[in-house]
């Protein structure tokens, strides 16, 4: 049976994406699995795999269109399957096989059944026209005060993309009359020089949609610090016996004890909505990545499951990827907890915004020796300050600091995270 590929949905809050490389070509066999298109969000550009093993039956798309999610973008058959490309179509968008009947206009002097006038139509000159144009494209627009009557579409059915957009930016312009000269301004009141204006990138954009949108929820926060000595030990010793794709990071260990740190207190495993809480089965750790023009969270599935070297050799893997640019849907999708970890870059604490739709993240600094009191003497101890920040609506101050303290535990207690 054919079965249709749509636009994936890489995020809660991924609304569309760009078609950029179609990797197989209408005709082609392809495996399970198999690369067949790269698409662009927000976020990076992402790998589509095959959902099964045939020939591809259609494309729906072409390279340099803006879908949203949900929509076909090509289907894969057997080779000997006879295919209604538009039925399966339809089918994927949730339509119904016929089109809907259009009425037609009410003729002059056409009367109801009980005798009185219908109202006429408006001529259709006076109907009005819907403008098919991607949220992207309307969002850049706005932004620069673009007349969409103005602009020709190029995708499917005349739809305006943002490639349109910014070829109509991108044309000549009539210079405008010279404004007159405004009235000198009091040096006392004259406003600083700023410096380079640049625009915001797409992952700046959706950045700063995302922490608007997160800082709507009531955020509390609470440190503690961690005794890391034996912590370093066991990654040192481990280390000495791993392969370089296995070695232990400092964040691995913070993210194996973050998730066995949630199977106890499973309501920091969740997710707020309207008038409920949402408890989630598995506990999947998202891992915020520095690329150079922002963050970007990906995930490590099921972490209280596997290993200290899985969580390594999986978070070097898609870390990879990531900073490649060629990450997969999988690697975004269905992150329940958050951890950001700033110690590489010498920071003793500080607290990070809640990444939607969780309900907390926790922020980690640098391991470092200090000094410490222990049995009234200064000796040189090793310690990590974390700090997690929680929806209030989802829980209080007492369940995020006994959270932090089976944090701290597992960590200073190292067999832990090893059994």
């Amino acid at each position: 049976m054919a079965e249709v590929v749509t636009m994936p949905k890489l995020g809660f809050d991924m609304r569309e994406g760009t078609l950029v490389k179609w990797l197989k070509r209408e005709g082609e066999a392809v495996n399970k699995g198999e690369v067949i298109a790269e698409i662009e969000t927000d976020k990076a550009t992402v790998e589509v795999e095959a959902y099964a093993s045939g020939v591809i039956k259609g494309l729906f798309a072409r390279e340099g269109d803006v879908l949203p999610i949900g929509e076909p973008i090509a289907v894969i058959g057997a080779p000997d399957e006879k295919v209604d490309l538009e039925a399966l179509k339809r089918s994927a968008k949730g339509e119904e096989a016929q089109a809907p009947a259009v009425a037609a206009p009410t003729a002059p002097g056409a009367t109801r059944p009980d005798g009185r006038a219908l109202p006429e139509a408006p001529p259709a000159e006076a109907l009005p026209t819907e403008i098919k144009a991607s949220p992207v494209a309307r969002r850049l627009a706005s932004e620069h005060g673009v007349d969409l009557h103005q602009v020709t579409g190029t995708g499917p059915g005349g739809r305006i993309t943002r490639r349109d957009i910014e070829a109509y930016l991108a044309q000549p312009r009539p210079a405008p009359a010279p404004a007159p000269a405004p009235a000198p301004v009091p040096e006392a009141v004259r406003p600083p020089a700023f410096g380079e204006e640049r625009p915001l990138s797409r992952i700046r954009q959706l950045i700063a949609r995302r922490m608007v949108d997160a800082k709507q929820a009531p955020h509390f926060y609470v440190t503690i610090e961690v005794d890391m000595a034996g912590a370093m030990k066991l990654r040192q010793d481990a280390n000495a016996l791993l392969d370089d794709a296995h070695k232990l990071s400092v964040n691995d260990l913070i993210v194996k004890a973050a998730a066995l740190a949630l199977r106890e207190f499973p309501r920091l495993n969740a997710s707020f909505a309207g008038d409920k809480i949402i408890i989630h089965p598995e506990i999947n750790i998202g891992i915020a990545v520095a690329l150079e023009d922002g963050l970007i969270t990906v995930v490590i599935r099921n972490a209280d499951q596997k290993s200290l070297s899985q969580i390594a050799a999986e978070s070097k893997e898609i870390i990879a990827r990531t900073r490649e640019g060629k990450n997969r849907p999988e690697d975004f999708e269905g992150i329940t907890f958050t951890t950001s970890n700033l110690g590489m870059y010498d920071v003793d604490s500080f607290i990070a915004i809640i990444n939607p739709p969780n309900a907390a993240i926790l922020a980690t600094g640098a391991v470092k020796e200090v000094p410490v009191v222990v049995d009234g003497e200064v000796r040189v101890g090793t310690r990590m300050k974390a700090t997690i920040s929680v929806d209030h609506r989802v829980s209080d101050g007492a369940e995020a600091a006994r959270f932090l303290q089976a944090f701290k535990r597992i960590l200073e207690q190292p067999l832990r995270l090893a059994v």
